[in-house]
């Protein structure tokens, strides 16, 4: 027993004496040698009031040695629009920052920059600032970039006392309805988006009952999270984007997106709700519009008897849909040079019947997120209540004229009918491009009876529509696809510019874009 206890005497004399010895404890100034992962750190582009994400920057300790950054710290001090966060602590200014030999850390970085606190902003403005490590001989600099653009901010009130936000209370033939959703409708002065700022809507901003609103070319609409906009009883929503030459900028193109501005979100599903057209609204057009990163694109109700329709677009693009690019619920649209892809569930989706007119539209899907149920077009004469009765209407007509209907999955169409003498089922795929094998023969009865001209005519089944880029949602045609000059001249007279403005009346492709001959480090 003795003999233990001395020899663990022993050890723990040895271990302090050991220690006491050690160096590699004992850290050594900087000396201004520090390396970083980057030189400047570009914050990309913010609303002015709306946080950043969060950005990051790696410092590195190349040496043998063990160093002690004596300071780091904001250039610009307290007074300082960053936050820096180091080694887990928040701040914009830290002492004696120990960093071990070959080894790195990682300093995080985010900003909130209010437009107004500077003088004469005219609506971008470039905040700059820079992050200083130790001082006078040794400093060493990382530059700070952030843009941040000014916009038209349109929100409900918040009560500071209950700290309770709005709540949208529309009016439903001449009565008040109350909702759950927050937001409010739009003052009269707000009924013009001009291309002047982006406008930002938290919440949802609903177009009043009987007025119009009216969106020139240009202009951006950016919602936040949960947000959108919706077209009430005898509202009317006007969109009125024309042909931008530059592509790559669209600069007349009307755009729908998140408020998300850095690169990571650009092309991320679901980050607002969606543009709703209520059953009341009418005469609603969309021209030359882009609609991406929605949870629904659109979503329209109702009017399936309206003259004309209750909703025409044409000449536009809906993308990146976490649940479906355009959902119909017994509803009247007209789509023209319309592109769709990359939606959750059905691209589009026209339900408890309806009346539909698709010509010279190109209806994808190549969704590849997550397992989707639906197909890219999805058509059906019923909805279900919570106890799974149906309501069933009409489907009094669902027309695709020159399109094309593809995408990953196979068959993207769903004629899903509740078959009853009452209502009736109407549709028709004329000279369309589709995507639908059926080798186990489970999709059988007259709605997929494929002979049957009354119901399909002139179509091309399962070949290769060709596409650029799928997953960039570049949905032109290049010169092998089995779309080219297959449209029918009578439906190209009707449409005769594709949606790049080209002329297509002397040799019509299918879908909304004549082909073109790709790069061959495109193709």
């Amino acid at each position: 027993m003795i003999k233990k206890l001395c020899y663990f005497l022993f050890l723990i004399c040895f271990l302090v004496f050991w220690s006491s010895c050690r160096k590699d404890f004992e850290f050594s100034p900087s000396t201004g040698s520090l390396e970083f992962s980057k030189d400047t750190v570009y914050l990309d582009t913010i609303f002015t009031n709306i946080g950043s994400s969060t950005y990051n920057l790696k410092v590195y300790n190349r040496s043998n040695e063990d160093i002690l950054i004596p300071s780091l710290k904001l250039g610009l001090g307290e007074s300082s629009n960053y936050r820096l966060s180091v080694d887990g602590l928040a701040g914009k200014e830290f002492q004696n920052i120990e960093l071990l030999a070959k080894d790195s850390l990682f300093i995080f970085v985010e900003t909130t920059i209010d437009i107004n606190n500077f003088p004469n902003p005219d609506g971008n403005f470039l905040y700059t600032d820079k992050i200083e490590f130790d001082s006078n001989a040794n400093l060493q600099t990382v530059e700070l970039v952030t843009l941040v653009q000014d916009a038209v901010f349109i929100y409900p009130n918040r009560d500071n006392t209950t700290k309770v936000i709005e709540t949208l209370t529309l009016n439903v033939d001449g009565e008040p309805i109350e909702t759950e959703l927050q937001g409010r409708e739009l003052l009269p002065t707000e009924l013009t988006f001009t291309n002047e700022k982006p406008y930002v809507i938290y919440g949802f901003a609903a177009v009043p009952n009987g007025e119009t609103l009216t969106i020139e070319a240009g202009a951006r609409i950016h919602f936040h999270s949960e947000s959108g906009l919706i077209v009430t009883d005898n509202a009317t929503l006007q969109v009125n984007g024309s042909f931008s030459n530059d592509q790559d900028v669209l600069e007349n193109e009307v755009i729908f997106e998140g408020d998300r501005l850095e690169p990571n979100f650009s092309e991320t599903p679901g980050q607002w709700g969606t543009i709703w057209f209520f059953d009341g609204s009418i005469n609603n057009t969309i021209n030359n519009a882009t609609i991406k990163n929605a949870t629904v694109g659109i979503l329209c109700d109702g009017n399936p008897n309206e003259i004309g329709n209750k909703l025409t677009i044409t000449n536009s693009q809906i993308y990146n849909s976490s649940s479906f690019g355009i959902l119909g619920r017994n509803t009247s649209i007209l789509g023209e040079n319309l592109v769709i892809n990359n939606t959750g569930q059905s691209s589009f989706a026209g339900t408890l019947g309806g009346k539909y007119n698709f010509t010279h539209s190109t209806i994808v899907n190549y969704w590849n997120n997550s397992f989707r149920q639906f197909p890219s077009v999805l058509l059906n004469n019923f909805i279900l209540d919570e106890d799974n009765n149906a309501t069933i209407a009409n489907l009094t007509e669902a027309n695709f004229s020159n399109c094309i209907i593809y995408g990953n999955d196979n068959p993207e169409i769903l004629l899903d009918e509740i078959e009853d003498e009452a209502v009736e089922f109407n549709f028709k795929f004329t000279n369309c491009l589709i995507r639908f094998e059926d080798n186990n023969n489970n999709f059988t009865g007259p709605n997929y009876d494929l002979t049957d001209i009354t119901k399909y005519e002139g179509n091309i089944f399962n070949e290769d529509p060709n596409f650029l880029d799928t997953e960039l949602n570049k949905l032109i045609i290049g010169e092998e696809s089995a779309a080219i000059n297959q449209g029918l001249a009578a439906f190209a007279i009707q449409v005769p510019f594709d949606i790049l403005n080209v002329s297509r009346t002397s040799s019509p492709d299918l879908g909304a874009y004549q082909h073109i001959t790709f790069p061959e480090d495109e193709n």
